[in-house]
């Protein structure tokens, strides 16, 4: 039962990350779509925003597990 419990955890820690990386990226295409001249820029920056939000997905899947 324990382990099915982590299972929960990591499926409710998705949903955050999910969340944001969608925005992230709806956001910078709504950016481009208004300034195409500055599109490299702000595609480099929703990677390292992306990466960012990525990691608190994988604390939020090792964390229960950890605790278990």
């Amino acid at each position: 039962m324990g382990i099915s419990l982590a299972y929960i955890g990591y499926g409710l820690a998705t949903l955050g990350p999910g969340l944001g990386i969608g925005l992230l990226v709806g956001k910078t295409q709504e950016a481009t779509a208004r300034q195409p001249e500055v599109a490299g820029r702000l595609f480099t920056n929703m990677v390292i925003g992306a990466g960012m939000v990525e990691a608190l997905g994988l604390i939020g899947f090792i964390l229960p597990l950890i605790v278990k």
